[in-house]
């Protein structure tokens, strides 16, 4: 079981049924939630400033991220998340891609990342959980 997850996605509906499966699976005992790359950067900010100040921080360990959504999508979230401070004050964060897309040109594009475990198609489900490992 995970200590903590955090789920990257612009539609309600697919965070509430991420959150039930999670639960259901018992696969964390908490789960954050951005609707957007730009609220899940806001999220590692925050993070960041309270490790500085040496505060005890509590990351997630994993990272469910569509790729598709308004403001700041996935593969922009991706990009600055890896090639600024935050992949170094956060190196055991990996991420795993749960998108609606199938497209093998995503799927390799995913694997360029080094926090990237895995691309998974929506919907997530307990069998989908039960197979991740780090």
């Amino acid at each position: 079981m995970f200590t903590k997850i955090l789920c990257v996605d612009d539609d309600a509906i697919t965070l509430m049924l991420c959150k039930k499966v999670i639960a259901k699976a018992e696969f964390a005992s908490q789960i954050e939630t951005s609707n957007n790359g730009e609220e899940a950067l806001q999220y590692f900010e925050n993070l960041k400033k309270e490790k500085e100040a040496n505060n005890i921080v509590s990351e997630p360990q994993l990272i469910f991220l569509d790729l598709n959504m308004p403001i700041m999508n996935g593969w922009e979230f991706l990009d600055i998340f890896s090639k600024s401070d935050y992949y170094t004050i956060f190196p055991e964060v990996k991420v795993i891609v749960l998108s609606s897309t199938i497209d093998p040109r995503d799927i390799e594009k995913a694997k360029q990342y080094p926090m990237v475990l895995n691309f998974l198609s929506k919907p997530i489900t307990i069998e989908m959980l039960k197979s991740i490992t780090i």
